[in-house]
């Protein structure tokens, strides 16, 4: 168990207590996750600490006693939602008391801004303070006490508690916390603190527990999960001893960073037979003064160099994220981009324009000084580049066969379902062709398919290890 550093809440403001009731009848709690799926984790994590401590959770907002935000720092579009929420709970706070928390990185970073600016909130809580939201909650609802909790910890993992999970196929496990890379347009080193992670030994107790509760993938999480360290395990062992555990089918990660990818974390990607073959790449940008200015500690030249390292050991997906109009962005520096995207020829890419955030690097000493109408249009030419892309390589697929794990319903129609190859490509078919369930793996004749999407015929389920994940193991044993 790690060492937790105890932080003290700040006592803003008491009001006059409430009225009495029944202490018998559990304090209901309604929770809304915006951003990333650290975020996701993080709300699993809080609704095993408010159960704990006697709180229901609800899907009613408006039969709820407290509504908590955990919030994101990163997007625009995450701010904005949190800020008309906001607004509308001032005014249904006047017509039956509620408790209003943020939670988050946004509450992190903004904190001063928001208890100021915004008296509707209650408690304000930082990643970090977690385990201090059932007392400061309990404080709030019964004294009418308005608090913020925002220590950054240089211990706490929250290893010892295990996440209150909706029924599934995969769970996320966050394997560290916190960012040690300060890349100039990012928040997260102050909003989540310095790098820290948890042991081995409680990752796989907790996908060994996963196992028990019927999962069959797990995604691990971090901001930099190729920065793990613990004790004398690095990325790469402890991906292939989550990948080892009994009944676990496919093993994920997400994110890694492009200046740590020593060749024993390669190998394991390319050969462990349930690790998938799909490696998620930033690459931010494709020009080397836009990288020196945004941190990244890599070029042009390295990215392209770690990709054909990657692609040399066999067929693995790669996606990415890019950030357009950067700060001094310029044409012929965008294109720079463009071009590098063309050639490293990516399955999918995440595209966003710049947006600046408080607090970071490049808000601190950069000018945001592309006008809003040319980042669009660059994001518009890179997501167009890559919809080409995708759907090119998504026809390629089309007579062939792929592996699919069954993961739910697909979007659009309830009589279809939905999952995933090992590579990350979405698959859909329906399911009156083959009686199948939740969990279950299924190979896929492809039909169709679009920029995001393949469209197939069930051939038969997968009781078996498929023969490429049986070469796959052959080959990876063969390397000891």
């Amino acid at each position: 168990m790690s060492v937790i550093r105890k932080s003290e809440a700040r006592l803003l403001s008491v009001g006059k207590p409430r009225p009495s009731r029944d202490p018998d009848v559990p304090y209901r709690v309604y929770i809304q996750t915006f951003g990333c799926q650290m975020n996701e984790y993080d709300t699993e994590l809080v609704c095993s600490l408010l159960q704990d401590r006697g709180f229901v959770l609800t899907p009613d907002q408006d039969q709820a006693d407290v509504v908590l935000m955990n919030t994101c720092a990163i997007r625009e579009h995450a701010h904005t939602r949190v800020y008309s929420h906001l607004a509308e709970w001032k005014a249904r706070k006047q017509e039956r008391p509620v408790v209003i928390g943020v939670l988050g990185c946004m509450a992190q970073n903004l904190k001063k801004e928001l208890m100021e600016a915004h008296p509707v909130i209650d408690v304000l809580m930082g990643p970090d303070s977690y385990r201090q939201l059932p007392d400061l909650l309990t404080n709030a609802l019964d004294r009418r006490e308005r608090a913020m909790a925002v220590d950054l910890s240089e211990y706490e993992t929250y290893e010892s508690i295990l996440p209150e999970r909706k029924p599934g196929v995969n769970a996320w496990i966050a394997i560290m916390r916190g960012c040690d890379n300060f890349c100039s347009f990012c928040v997260v080193p102050y909003t989540r603190g310095r790098e820290r992670s948890r042991s081995v030994q409680s990752i796989v107790e907790e996908t060994h527990a996963l196992v028990g509760q019927g999962y069959k993938q797990v995604t691990l999480l971090g901001q930099n999960v190729n920065s793990y360290r613990s004790h004398d395990a690095d990325f790469a062992k402890l991906l292939t001893e989550v990948a080892d555990v009994p009944g676990i089918e496919r093993v994920r990660f997400t994110s890694p960073h492009p200046k740590d990818f020593p060749p024993t974390l390669l190998d394991v990607v390319a050969h462990h037979p349930h690790v998938c073959r799909h490696v998620h790449l930033p690459l931010q940008s494709g020009n080397d003064r836009i990288l020196d200015l945004m941190g990244r500690s890599y070029t042009r030249n390295d990215y392209r160099t770690l990709v054909n390292e990657i692609r040399r050991r066999g067929d693995v997906a790669l996606s990415t994220d890019i950030i357009a109009g950067f700060c001094t962005e310029t044409d012929a520096e965008f294109l720079d981009t463009y071009e590098l995207v063309r050639e490293v020829d990516f399955q999918s890419a995440y595209v966003f324009k710049y947006s600046e955030r408080k607090n970071t690097i490049a808000y601190r000493k950069f000018p945001d000084d592309v006008a809003e109408a040319v980042k669009s249009e660059r994001v518009t030419r890179l997501v167009e580049l890559q919809r080409g892309i995708s759907a090119g390589k998504n026809r390629e697929l089309m007579g062939t066969e792929v592996e699919v794990l069954v993961e739910g319903n697909a979007k659009k129609s309830s009589d279809q379902w939905m999952g995933h190859t090992e590579r990350n490509v979405t698959v859909v078919w329906d399911k009156a062709a083959l009686p199948l369930t939740l969990g279950d793996r299924v190979t896929i004749k492809v039909d169709d398919a679009s920029a995001s999407t393949l469209f197939g015929t069930p051939v038969f389920p997968v009781n078996a290890r498929a023969r490429s994940s049986m070469d796959r193991a052959l080959d990876y044993g063969s390397r000891g």
